[in-house]
């Protein structure tokens, strides 16, 4: 286990504006958080490492050794904490295939633009239009896309394969009602983070030609295999191996086929033609680095048309700190170029 934690931060630091200390010049934060922790020839982002230590110190609970709903509070707390206020033209709420919904309309979209639907992360278990309301307005500004953010089944309450079939609805429904939504209908593609990347693909793999694109982001694509990154980089970079314990328990019942395409695309046969161009983004210092780099190489040797860019210095949930952390805001910019390239 690698602690980013090296050095004690200083204790004047527990009295700063969480934004304002990550937004400190880098020397200053070097300073604060002392030697750079390292990992296969990669360097956690320092103001990355100053938000885990501040963490750290200020006593922030891992939201896995909650009880359910307490976690569900928490991760909404630090992933709001994390994305500040992020201004876009407009935001509508409805109802999409039964579920709600969230269209975010970039200014100046036209009644005929491309349109992505975003399914947050959340490890199946936590996660709502809220804690991702930051990232979607970004997105949606910076790229010129409308996103259409689904707020699909959680589980305990609604096991696998509940997520999955919302989402490949919500999917369906969009594309089925385009015109009301002011996107065109040959461009819809599908996103998301971590578990929403995970039923990205699996969306991407249902409905074939009908999705333009998807944007999978530290997807989870496997749940079986102890991967290298999820045994070395199991504690003290926020996404923890309890977590992921946690989610995988309660999402996939006891008899689930852990190899079910549905929940493990890593597992699923890849059509050779028909299936989405996809863009795959990882983190360095993510337990889940490896699942989404062997994803995307599967695709890759299905003939998929496939761009995957690792972000070296980041760790998973980078998505969520655009109002915070210069470097975790820089890589969500640069994705948001991505959409708009490929929408």
């Amino acid at each position: 286990m690698i602690d980013p934690l090296v050095a004690p931060v200083v204790t004047p630091i527990k009295g700063l504006a969480f934004a304002g200390a990550l937004n400190l010049p880098a020397a200053l934060q070097r300073r604060l958080v002392g030697k750079p922790v390292t990992y296969d020839g990669q360097t956690l982002a320092v103001d990355t490492q100053l938000m885990l230590a501040l963490m750290k110190v200020s006593g922030e609970p891992d939201p896995s050794t909650l009880p359910i709903p307490k976690g569900r509070v928490a991760l909404l707390r630090q992933s709001q904490l994390g994305g500040g206020r992020q201004e876009i033209g407009s935001v509508r709420e409805l109802w999409v295939a039964g579920l709600k919904a969230r269209l975010y309309v970039p200014e100046g979209a036209s009644g005929n633009a491309p349109l992505l639907v975003f399914l947050h992360g959340g490890g199946f278990i936590f996660g709502d239009l809220d804690s991702h309301d930051a990232p979607c307005r970004l997105l949606a500004s910076e790229s010129g896309v409308k996103i259409l953010s689904v707020d699909y089944r959680l589980a305990p309450e609604s096991p696998f394969p509940a997520a999955y079939d919302d989402s490949v609805a919500a999917f369906r429904w969009a594309v089925e009602h385009a015109a009301e939504l002011g996107a065109d209908p040959a461009r819809i593609g599908v996103g998301g983070d971590s578990a929403g990347g995970n039923l990205a693909a699996g969306v991407a793999l249902a409905v074939g030609e009908a999705c333009a694109f998807q944007l999978l982001i530290y997807p989870v694509t496997q749940s079986e295999a102890a991967t290298r990154s999820r045994e070395d980089l199991s504690e003290g970079f926020y996404l923890t191996a309890d977590f992921i314990a946690a989610a995988t328990s309660n999402y996939l019942p006891e008899g689930t086929d852990r190899r079910d395409p549905r929940h493990a695309p890593l597992h699923a046969e890849i059509p050779t033609s028909g299936v989405a161009p996809a863009y795959v983004a990882t983190a360095g210092f993510d337990p889940l680095r490896d699942e989404g780099e062997a994803y995307a190489a599967k695709l890759e040797e299905a003939g998929v048309k496939v761009a995957h860019k690792r972000f070296a210095d980041q760790i998973h949930g980078f998505l969520n700190v655009v109002g915070a952390g210069r470097t975790s805001r820089a890589a969500v910019l640069e994705i948001a170029q991505v959409l708009r390239d490929n929408l």
